[in-house]
């Protein structure tokens, strides 16, 4: 019961954005970084794309399934995703940069996609139907995972037994100690938080079966899937 209260107040502390905490995420500087990166993110991204492809097909998306893609940026991931749910399927698209969320627009018109949805607005924030989504894809979030209101804002429109993905950075093992410079400095321009980078998906763990993490990228990047466990929030 205890844990409920706190994931209703997560919810609650997300949907009226109060101003972060010291050393947590900051939505609104996130923005103010990505109107940076946008022009050239997709170019930049092109290293990442195998990671992206295995973590989308970690979701074992059926045709006609809903799928939450979580800080979609400029819709990377879209095409993977419809292409496993189909056309009668659903990917709804949130994202708290207008110019990436408009890349994503943009790129929806070109390829004629029309069972696409976009939610601009902080994970926190957004506005999610309850138990709505089969599965939820975090690539390359961070900040939100390191958000207790976004996840609880996330997880509360999953469906009970709703399969999570995750891919993003973390520090290397221990035995790479000389690359942890290396790895702030590349993360620094992307997230506005370095809490939790040693294990990114802490926060979203209790609340998963069979949590499964995978180091990529010699321990610098990761992997992460599992399923909704029943009775969470």
């Amino acid at each position: 019961m205890a844990k409920a209260a706190n994931w209703r107040a997560d919810r609650e502390a997300g949907a009226a954005l109060h101003p972060p905490a010291a050393g947590g995420p900051d939505p609104r500087l996130a923005a103010e970084k990505y109107r940076r990166h946008a022009p050239g993110y997709d170019a930049s991204a092109v290293r990442t794309m195998p990671v992206r492809r295995r973590a989308v097909g970690l979701l074992r998306l059926q045709p006609g399934e809903r799928v939450l893609d979580v800080a979609c940026g400029t819709g990377l991931s879209f095409a993977p995703l419809l292409e496993a749910v189909g056309p009668s399927g659903r990917v709804v698209g949130v994202e708290v940069s207008p110019d990436m969320i408009g890349l994503a627009r943009r790129r929806c018109e070109r390829h004629g996609w029309r069972n696409v949805e976009l939610v601009e607005a902080a994970v926190e924030a957004a506005s999610l139907p309850a138990r709505f989504f089969d599965a939820a894809l975090f690539h390359y979030t961070h900040d939100v995972l390191q958000s207790p209101a976004a996840l609880a804002n996330v997880l509360a429109a999953m469906k009970p037994g709703a399969r999570i993905a995750i891919a993003g950075i973390k520090l290397p093992p221990l035995w790479l100690l000389p690359a942890w410079p290396w790895r702030l400095l590349k993360a620094r321009p992307y997230v506005t938080t370095f809490r939790g980078l040693g294990r990114p998906w802490r926060r979203l763990a209790p609340y998963l079966d069979g949590l499964t993490v995978e180091p990529v990228m010699l321990g610098t990047n990761y992997l992460a899937h599992g399923a909704l466990a029943v009775g969470s929030p």
